[in-house]
């Protein structure tokens, strides 16, 4: 079937040498690495063709044995950013796909819906890039480091322009805190600019890459949406996973 908008193009980066959970791409959740579960989920987003770029064999024959696609990539990339940008020029030289969806390869239980909100960002010409965010309901999180705050000026309904992401607690005062996503969405030039970029002052002092675009001027527009998808960084969040997925 020829997916509902073929300008699209998911790029799913996938490396085994994750520090919190080695290997973590080809750990087994009911009976199927979870690269092949994140794959699985952003086919049914059905915004496009779905390549998982990896530097490790196994996980690109793990994608291939389901029928998937997977670029092997080099090793050394600084970025996930950059892994995709690399698959991207092998898979498409002639640059038929003008948006790129980044989806991170540690979401086996994600709902297709938030990478279709993602990629209809894009649709907007003055966009660069996208991403999501969630109301942070957990009042432990809004003190939490490790969980970044997207601080945005609304457009539209559930719809926001990113004006500064942080691990503090901000904005100040009354009002909603939004817990970042870190799937994203790319105009294609968007892309090739952004990996030429230096780190910038405001990402090296965050930790966040994100922050590098919009030190250089970059338009990132963010969709609201109603829950935050687990993503699989410890032994413990694999055996959440595990548990929704078997059940289901």
């Amino acid at each position: 079937m020829e997916p509902a908008n073929s300008t699209n193009l998911i790029l799913i980066p996938a490396r085994m040498q994750a520090t919190r959970l080695p290997g973590k791409p080809m750990k087994d959740i009911a009976g199927e690495p979870m690269i092949v579960h994140v794959w699985r989920r952003a086919c049914e987003a059905d915004c496009g063709p779905v390549v998982v770029a990896t530097d490790d064999t196994s996980i690109a024959e793990a994608v291939s044995n389901v029928g998937g696609e997977a670029i092997l990539t080099r090793s050394d990339h600084p970025s996930g950013s950059d892994r995709i940008c690399e698959a991207l020029n092998k898979y498409d030289p002639e640059k038929k796909f003008n948006s790129i969806i980044n989806l991170q390869g540690d979401l086996p239980v994600l709902d297709p819906e938030v990478v279709r909100q993602c990629a209809a960002l894009l649709q907007n010409e003055g966009v660069d890039i996208s991403t999501l965010a969630a109301e942070i309901t957990d009042e432990s999180e809004k003190t939490n480091p490790n969980v970044v705050k997207m601080v945005g000026s609304h457009i539209a309904k559930n719809h926001q322009r990113a004006l500064y992401f942080t691990r503090a607690t901000a904005p100040f005062g009354e009002g909603p805190l939004y817990h970042h996503i870190g799937i994203y969405g790319y105009k294609r030039q968007s892309l090739e600019r952004f990996i030429t970029l230096p780190p910038s002052p405001l990402e090296l002092r965050e930790k966040l890459e994100q922050l590098r675009a919009l030190e250089a001027g970059m338009r990132i527009d963010v969709a609201i949406v109603q829950t935050h998808p687990l993503g699989v960084d410890t032994p413990e969040d694999l055996e959440k996973a595990r548990a929704i997925l078997t059940a289901s």
